[in-house]
């Protein structure tokens, strides 16, 4: 390890304590992922070989690279290229929504990220602020791959318990076992409202309160013809309250809301049918997004 010096801690996880180094034989900054494993009984946690063989094999610009995996003195120590912040702490520094140019152009590039992993049978299943980082010249790029799942066709049953609550799709908080690449999707969804609104599109304090304000939103499903197959998922319920709702970009600021093919793409993202909700590479693709440039954040606060 002589050859990474840490400069500065710059965050904590459950599994390892992320620092700001340099690489001492090419002068660059870098981020040292240190995961101590003595208190470990089984090795290497679960999550950080997970994250090492996904990312081994992910080549992308809106994918974070690893540039190294180092074991020394019964630490693992993970080697990310260095990016300046997470988003989370940027939408903090805007106290409020972002400019739409900005939100626009991090969507493209979260858009592009998804899809790629997508076309490589990788899903990222833990999509938040916190896991996006971003840098001075405008660039933003996944991160933390301690969840994600490489997957296969057909799809195989996963564990539902995953995503952070707040951008948790509905058929994983109603107990689907079989899914797929929709809830990276949704996941996305709730980022892109969170940008353009300063706020947390469901903000819950448990999964039956993530359920009820999504269902406060977008209607119950068999309600109105709201997603009547959602009534064969697990933990659905016939008692749960019946409210109709309204279309997705309902949910949008109105200065997200002010142009239709924006209110069109988010209204196919945010859609309760995971087999209806449009996929990363067709948002991509789609009309809204055909003119976004890259546009460097100005927060008019920094820390």
């Amino acid at each position: 390890m002589d050859k990474y010096t840490n400069k500065e801690k710059i965050g904590e996880g459950t599994y390892g304590v992320v620092f700001k180094a340099i690489d001492q034989e090419k002068g660059n900054e870098i981020a040292l992922k240190k995961i101590k494993l003595e208190n470990e009984p089984e090795g290497v946690p679960s999550t950080a070989l997970r994250e090492i063989s996904v990312l081994r094999e992910l080549r992308h610009p809106a994918v974070v690279q690893l540039l190294d995996v180092v074991l020394s003195d019964s630490t693992l120590y993970l080697v990310f290229e260095f990016l300046h912040m997470d988003l989370k702490r940027l939408m903090d520094l805007y106290k409020g929504p972002m400019p739409i140019d900005l939100v626009k152009s991090y969507l493209a590039q979260l858009l592009e990220g998804v899809a790629y992993c997508h076309a490589q049978r990788v899903l990222h299943r833990d999509l938040k602020p916190q896991n996006l980082l971003v840098d001075g010249a405008g660039g933003i790029k996944l991160a933390d791959f301690g969840l994600a799942r490489a997957f296969g066709l057909p799809v195989r049953a996963y564990t539902h318990e995953v995503v952070t609550l707040w951008y948790r799709a509905p058929e994983l908080l109603l107990g689907a076992r079989l899914y797929s690449t929709a809830v990276d999707v949704w996941s996305l969804a709730c980022i892109y409202a969170e940008m353009a609104a300063g706020r947390t599109l469901f903000p819950g304090d448990s999964e039956i309160d993530q359920l009820f304000r999504v269902f406060r939103a977008l209607g119950t499903p068999g309600c109105g013809g709201a997603w009547a197959g959602a009534r064969r998922l697990p933990e659905f319920r016939a008692a749960f309250p019946r409210w109709r709702g309204a279309p997705p970009h309902a949910l949008l600021p109105a200065a997200a809301r002010a142009c239709p093919a924006a209110r069109a793409l988010f209204d196919a993202l945010l859609r309760y049918e995971p087999a209806r909700r449009l996929s990363a590479r067709a948002a991509r693709r789609h009309v809204y997004l055909r003119d976004v440039r890259r546009v460097p954040p100005s927060p008019p606060r920094r820390i």
